[in-house]
């Protein structure tokens, strides 16, 4: 399955905001709210400083969301849509083609975020592709891999995860020498 780009882009925004909460912390300053905003092609007004508080708290529920049942998101993804009075409506900006927005550019980021990434996740569920999230292989890791990869390999949250992996198998091969 192949989710359409303000699909993937809303899932891995959501994905990305959920792990920024793992050791290191790296969402702690309005700078790193504003190159999250700038790097996911969030529209409306850019954040600020009230912006950061709200939306590192809704990371834990992202995770949250991520890594349940297909069952167990669907009521957490209505209940965002709900609460944040989701209306989809088509749009075209920029350089992306025509996709859905569901709620209005002047809402706060946090709101903004939750709704693109309910509504991301209502393709997910329907498309039953739940298994495109897990946990991070590493043992000392919590983060949520999202594997979009077509033939579902991805084991890591980031490519620090990855690399640790990679060092901890060549230390292991180098022992056995």
């Amino acid at each position: 399955m192949t989710f359409a780009h303000d699909t993937a882009e809303a899932l891995e925004s959501g994905v990305f905001l959920s792990n920024s909460e793992l050791e290191p912390d790296t969402l702690t300053t309005l700078e790193e709210l504003v190159e999250f905003f700038e790097r996911f092609g969030y529209t409306g007004r850019h954040p600020e400083p009230g912006d950061l508080e709200p939306v590192r708290a809704i990371r834990a529920p992202l995770r949250r969301l991520f890594l349940s049942s297909r069952d167990d998101a669907v009521p957490q993804i209505n209940a965002i849509l709900a609460e944040q009075r989701a209306v989809p409506r088509l749009v075209r900006h920029g350089e992306s083609d025509w996709h859905i927005h569901a709620t209005s550019d002047d809402r706060p980021l946090h709101e903004r975020i939750l709704v693109e990434t309910a509504m991301a996740m209502t393709d997910v569920v329907r498309e039953q592709e739940m298994q495109r999230f897990s946990r991070c292989a590493m043992e000392d890791c919590e983060g949520v891999v999202l594997d979009l990869s077509r033939n579902r390999s991805r084991k890591y949250c980031t490519v620090t995860c990855t690399n640790r992996a990679a060092q901890a198998a060549f230390r292991a091969r180098q022992a056995e020498d």
